[in-house]
């Protein structure tokens, strides 16, 4: 019963440390003093010494010293490196999902994306950014689903992880929105049909549009060419 009370305390711990820092509640640099967030928290030092050492193993927090624990800094070259591997994956993802996939779901995916990219004033007010992110999360389920390989899925629900923060360091772009709503519309439509070289092309060209996006939303360069469409 102790452990799973403290299974369950751990991932509490988690939970709510990876969402402030998602949200950037707990910004860049703060401090996670052990003792303050376990009082903070409900929960022993046991327990929180075990959810920093998972979120440390993810790249969230960082040890400056051996006492000392603070939420990992996020700047350009990570969010670079963060989109480098996800090229990677995702490419690798929609071809299996095209393969693999039941096309029946991604074919209401590319329905619900379409609908999102031409409604009025649909993405251009921000209520429905929620919604929108929230199709998102739907599209990568079912790209999690269809790909049937635990080790790829597990490998992009941590890069996606990630991207929940680089979300909110950037700042919503209703336009941006808009064509990412077309571009989801796309690479859903050839995952249903069945066609994965469209599939990866499209989701190359809908990443390097967000990462231009997202750069020079926090102010930093555009790609350089290797990072382009082809």
């Amino acid at each position: 019963m102790n452990i799973g009370g403290r299974t369950t305390a751990v991932e509490r711990a988690y939970a709510v440390l990876l969402d402030e820092i998602q949200t950037g509640a707990l910004p860049a640099g703060a401090v996670l003093a052990e003792v303050e967030q376990s009082a903070r928290l409900g929960i022993s030092r046991t327990p929180l010494r075990e959810a920093l050492v998972r979120l440390g193993s993810e790249g969230f927090v960082v040890q400056q010293s051996p006492r000392v624990t603070v939420v990992a800094g996020i700047d350009e070259n990570d969010i670079r490196s963060l989109f480098e591997l996800r090229r990677g994956l995702e490419e690798l993802a929609v071809r299996a999902a095209a393969e693999r996939g039941d096309a029946a779901v991604f074919t209401a995916l590319a329905e619900s994306f379409s609908a999102a990219a031409t409604a009025n004033p649909g993405l251009a007010d921000p209520a429905e950014h929620a919604g929108y992110y929230a199709l998102i999360s739907a599209y990568d389920a079912a790209v999690g689903d269809a790909i049937r390989n635990d080790y790829l899925a597990s490998a992009l629900r941590t890069v996606h992880t990630h991207l929940v923060r680089v979300r909110q360091l950037a700042k919503d772009n209703p336009e941006r929105l808009v064509v990412s709503a077309g571009e989801h519309a796309l690479i859903a439509g050839a995952i249903a049909e069945g066609d994965a070289a469209l599939a990866a092309h499209a989701t190359h060209v809908h990443l390097h549009n967000a990462l231009i996006s997202i750069l020079s939303s926090i102010g930093g360069s555009s790609p350089t060419h290797t990072e382009g469409t082809p």
